[in-house]
């Protein structure tokens, strides 16, 4: 959360990326003539029919006439600022064959690569193309490959380039026929409120269903997933189809599993639909001060914003109101705390959220944990709250070398982070209201990366807070990832999405829900939460910060995860009928801007 204007965040692990693939991404030659047996698998690779067989990011792709390299039409792609412009489109393949991909470009840095090899994925690009250029790779697949993604993309913000005649040449793939029941399914996690599968992957599938008690509930495009919205202490029976083109095996053998009791999550009092927003309470800034007395009741969960460590390590959390001289209308403490009382009289909630954009705070040692407990302790006690809010940012939270497992952390600012949160859980209670605010970065990427990653040079924050997030799973009230301030990312359909519209809260919400493998690591599963354990983070207004969304969008984004409607390209993995609701950056913001954003909750769930 920003105490100024937007500012926009440039990861270094994307800076790493970016490095690493301008160092090793030199043009292979031409590739040697194809066999007789070999054959041009790629489905409209002149662009003849269009975008048929491809799938674009955002708004980004489109058939054009000219120029042209063959034929009578081309592809045309253009970066934006937060979008690459991928082209992609899935062929079938041979196993333990070779390949070469081919595609004739223009403009200036265009990538030509494959995934899902099964052996090293392949890319190669060029810098500068002021006249067509052919790119060319060739890759082999793996002893289970069936099916290879190939794209083609730009550069984030360079001009449009083009793409025409792209080939992937080699033996055809084997005729579809329906897959193999699956085998070796097993839970691999168990909370009171998810079971977290995994089986054996299925040569010639393309997706896996699941089924509960014989009724689907889920599907897969790897061998794993989650399945949520369970009631503790209570047992289900689970089974898994493999499906691909041709069809739908038969179901695998049961396995059972038993939900843990319920954990004191402090949600239970919440309404079914709650919004959430930060009120800037220890600062001023182009929005205005705000005082406790005038938010609206719209408000069910007020974020005080915010608390700060003494220095980064102290583990010292202090709390104070807006200095007169910065905020000439803030009330006095006797007021604000007489508001306050007002406010949970009302049914509301008032936490303390600690840390922000400026607040870092690093509980590297024990003792910092310690004063972590007690310095949060004494705001809580001192304005009467209802509990804490974790909006840890920047370099708060990182994971050492070789922490490389979400369900067992090693790190210290990790371990002692936990460990503070569930002392202040049995001090105060199943009341005790817990919320985090983590950014993307942190959460949702963590399906490509982890940490430092097992060969290291990655952003060791990368996924910083799944650790976090599952350790106190049974603890938390609600999740709200801020869906903003953020670059690309990748979601459970293997695209990008890039903030802004509805297709990116739909495909970051619908991955903390189904759950997802760890750094593509299907034996490390993050479990998704339940659905009224999440909301959704946006921004109030386009001064709040990047990404705002419109109301209509936000609209779209809540019917596709509410009732399966309006839900574009992404396909959930789940109709989310009990996701909690809204939560915003912020309530000064949202004021500022007439109440546009907290208006439209009330119109949209009936308030």
């Amino acid at each position: 959360m920003e105490r100024t204007g937007p500012t926009v965040r440039f990861s270094g692990l994307l800076a790493a990326a970016t490095a690493a693939v301008l160092a090793a991404g030199a043009l292979v030659a031409t590739a040697p003539a194809a066999g007789a047996a070999d054959v041009d698998l790629a489905r409209n690779g002149g662009f003849e029919s269009g975008l048929d067989g491809w799938s674009c990011t955002a708004a980004s792709g489109s058939a054009v006439s000219t120029p042209v390299h063959g034929g009578t039409k081309a592809l045309k792609a253009t970066p934006a600022g937060s979008d690459n412009a991928r082209c992609s489109q899935n062929v079938a393949v041979k196993p333990n064959s070779r390949y070469t991909l081919s595609a004739w470009v223009q403009g200036s840095y265009v990538y030509l690569g494959a995934t899902g090899t099964g052996t090293t994925d392949v890319s190669t690009w060029t810098q500068s193309s002021g006249a067509w250029k052919q790119l060319s790779t060739t890759f082999t697949t793996g002893p289970n490959t069936t099916s290879v993604s190939v794209y083609t993309h730009g550069w984030y913000g360079t001009p449009a380039h083009y793409v025409d005649d792209l080939t992937l040449v080699g033996p055809g793939g084997d005729p579809v026929v329906i897959p193999a029941v699956p085998a070796g399914l097993k839970t691999t996690a168990v909370t009171s409120s998810s079971v977290a599968l995994s089986w054996n992957a299925v040569s010639g599938a393309s997706g896996y269903n699941v089924y509960r008690g014989g009724t689907k509930v889920a599907t897969a495009t790897g061998p794993s997933a989650t399945v949520t919205g369970l009631t503790p202490s209570t047992a289900y029976s689970f089974q898994v189809t493999a499906t691909n083109a041709a069809g739908e095996s038969a179901k695998s053998a049961a396995v059972t599993a038993t939900t843990t009791e319920g954990g004191g999550g402090g949600g239970a009092e919440l309404p079914a639909r709650a919004l959430v927003g930060y009120l800037h309470s220890s600062f001023a800034n182009g929005s205005g001060y705000t005082r406790m007395a005038d938010v609206p009741d719209s408000w069910d969960v007020i974020n005080l914003a915010f608390g700060e460590p003494t220095s980064v390590t102290s583990g010292d959390i202090r709390f104070s109101l807006c200095p007169v001289a910065e905020c000439p209308n803030v009330e006095s403490e006797a007021e604000f705390k007489a508001a306050i009382k007002a406010k949970q009289a009302a049914g509301k909630k008032v936490l303390i959220s600690i840390g922000g954009q400026n607040g870092q705070v690093q509980l590297g040692s024990t003792a910092a944990r310690d004063a972590f407990v007690t310095s949060v302790s004494k705001i809580i006690d001192t304005y009467g709250l209802d509990g804490l809010d974790i909006d840890f940012e920047g370099h708060s939270l990182s994971l050492n070398t070789g922490d490389t497992d979400f369900r067992n952390p090693t790190s210290p600012v990790i371990v002692n982070l936990i460990s503070a949160v569930k002392s202040l859980k049995a001090k105060y209670g199943s009341d005790f209201v817990l919320t985090m605010a983590p950014e993307t970065f942190f959460v949702q990427l963590g399906y490509q990366f982890y940490g430092s990653g097992p060969w290291g040079g990655q952003d060791p924050r990368a996924g910083a807070y799944l650790p976090v997030i599952h350790a106190l799973r049974d603890d938390l009230t609600l999740l709200h990832v801020q869906d903003y301030n953020s670059g690309p990312i990748m979601g459970l359909d293997n695209q990008y999405h890039t903030m802004g519209g509805a297709d990116f809260h739909i495909a970051m919400t619908d991955m903390l829900l189904a759950g997802f493998p760890v750094a593509g690591d299907t034996t490390k599963v993050f479990p998704g939460l339940r659905p009224d354990q999440v909301a959704i983070g946006l921004p109030a207004s386009t001064q709040a910060g990047n990404g705002h969304t419109t109301p209509a969008e936000v609209n779209k984004a809540l019917n596709c995860l509410i009732k399966k409607t309006d839900c574009g390209s992404y396909q959930t993995h789940g109709t989310w009928s009990g996701l909690r609701g809204l939560m915003t950056w912020s309530i000064n913001w949202d004021r500022f801007n007439n109440w546009e954003f907290s208006k439209n909750f009330d119109a949209y769930f009936g308030n």
